[in-house]
């Protein structure tokens, strides 16, 4: 399948920070194969015109729980710890592969509209939700949260459940579809597993060069009963003890709330990438990521939403604005991070976090691009492209979303994913599961 863009004003997210005028973007099967101020030349299958659009790479969501959409408002008004244990806890109990299923569709749904293209995902059930997003035609490095409670000189890797799923989760769908489909090692967090499980994972993601995803320093508290179990050391530094952060292994740790300069010194030296997750942190209380100082210390930051339930949306658009006028606020500093900055950890660095060569648009690159509506009231006028995306667009001005050269959404409709089957099976069926 062939494309081609025409009247395109779209920023490259290149290293110069192009912003192309009235050019062409063409795509060949799954790649971009042009980009510049003159047509190329040749037939293609398709030409989408571009006049009053802003064509932008499709945002990377670096840190996902996509089923956890079923819980968006509940529990709300309570910290990390008794929001987990007294209301979500209980209700993941009663999941089952139907359920799972039909909220992984819902929350697919909402990413697609809002301009997702990728994804990192981490959650239970990890094989039923593989094949939603692999369905759906979206991108995902999808991980099973590695937990372990038992006594750690008890600890077996052929009795640990999650490393059961580990193992399944990557023979049956690491790299599937010409890797759309990427298996991370994963382990939940610090808190909630010991050494031996560590120890395992690393070695797991380093026998089959998968990457790691990591919940760290979410929480002052976990952060601070991390350092009296662990001798001082923080959960970046107890984990490196264990060699869960190699220079082989592409590794990403979400939060990073409470991290050091210590802890980026490792994160920068050992190639492992924060995922800012604001939205998430600010309405859970747990805190503000000290996100211009890991920039500054050279540490890649990506950008993520958490789950539904602790963000209650999936729209990378309202991030990557809390973002980027966040530190504005809290440093006194107009300019603490960018509107580029924020633009790029939505993309390019989120690419770079996910192992992945997308964020950009340029020849040679995943075709992951999407047409956001210029000519919609919050975004007239336009003095500056960057400025309006960071700070006036919303997910709702999406109206195109082409992910691996597909396009999966355009103008309101769903190509991959019959809405009306998945809102009537989360309401017939999964929500009366989970919440009877």
């Amino acid at each position: 399948m062939t494309t081609l863009f025409t009247n395109v004003t779209a920023l490259l997210m290149d290293e110069a920070f192009t912003t192309l005028r009235y050019g062409y973007v063409a795509v060949d099967g799954s790649k971009i194969s042009y980009v510049g101020p003159n047509r190329p030349w040749g037939d293609f299958d398709q030409t989408i015109d571009c006049t009053g659009k802003v064509m932008m790479p499709g945002f990377v969501n670096a840190h996902t729980h996509v089923p956890m959409t079923l819980m968006r408002g509940y529990g709300g008004g309570h910290d990390l710890q008794s929001w987990l244990q007294d209301y979500i806890f209980p209700a993941e109990d009663k999941w089952d592969d139907r359920a799972i299923a039909a909220a992984a569709q819902l929350g697919l749904a909402e990413m697609i509209a809002s301009g997702v293209t990728c994804i990192a995902d981490m959650y239970m059930r990890m094989g039923v939700v593989a094949r939603q997003v692999y369905d759906a035609g979206i991108s995902a490095n999808l991980s099973v949260g590695g937990v372990y409670f038992g006594d750690p000189a008890d600890f077996n890797p052929d009795t640990c459940e999650d490393c059961a799923n580990m193992r399944a989760l990557r023979e049956e769908w690491h790299g599937a579809g010409d890797g759309q489909i990427l298996v991370d090692a994963s382990i939940h967090g610090e808190y909630t597993s010991s050494a031996p499980l560590w120890e395992w994972m690393a070695d797991y993601a380093q026998a089959y060069g998968l990457g790691m995803h990591v919940h760290i320093s979410e929480t002052e508290r976990e952060h601070r009963e991390c350092q009296l179990r662990h001798g001082g050391r923080s959960p970046i530094q107890a984990l490196d003890q264990y060699g869960v952060w190699s220079k082989s292994t592409r590794a990403i740790a979400a939060h990073c709330v409470y991290t050091t300069p210590g802890d980026w010194a490792i994160m920068r030296e050992k190639g492992v990438s924060c995922v800012h997750n604001p939205y998430s942190n600010l309405k859970l209380g747990s805190g503000v990521a000290p996100i211009p100082a890991m920039l500054k210390a050279g540490v890649n930051v990506a950008l993520g939403t958490d789950g539904v339930s602790s963000h209650n949306s999936v729209d990378p658009f309202a991030d990557m604005k809390l973002a980027a006028v966040l530190h504005n606020g809290v440093g006194r500093d107009p300019m603490a991070v960018t509107a580029r900055q924020a633009l790029e950890m939505a993309t390019a660095s989120g690419g770079k976090a996910l192992g992945r060569h997308t964020g950009r648009i340029e020849a040679g690159r995943p075709a992951d691009l999407i047409l956001v509506d210029f000519d919609a009231p919050n975004l007239i006028p336009c003095h500056d492209v960057a400025e309006n995306l960071v700070f006036s667009a919303h997910g709702s001005n999406v109206v195109m979303n082409m992910a691996r050269g597909r396009v999966i959404y355009q103008n309101g409709a769903f190509l991959t994913l019959d809405l009306d089957r998945v809102k009537a099976e989360v309401r017939q069926y999964a929500l009366p599961l989970l919440f009877k």
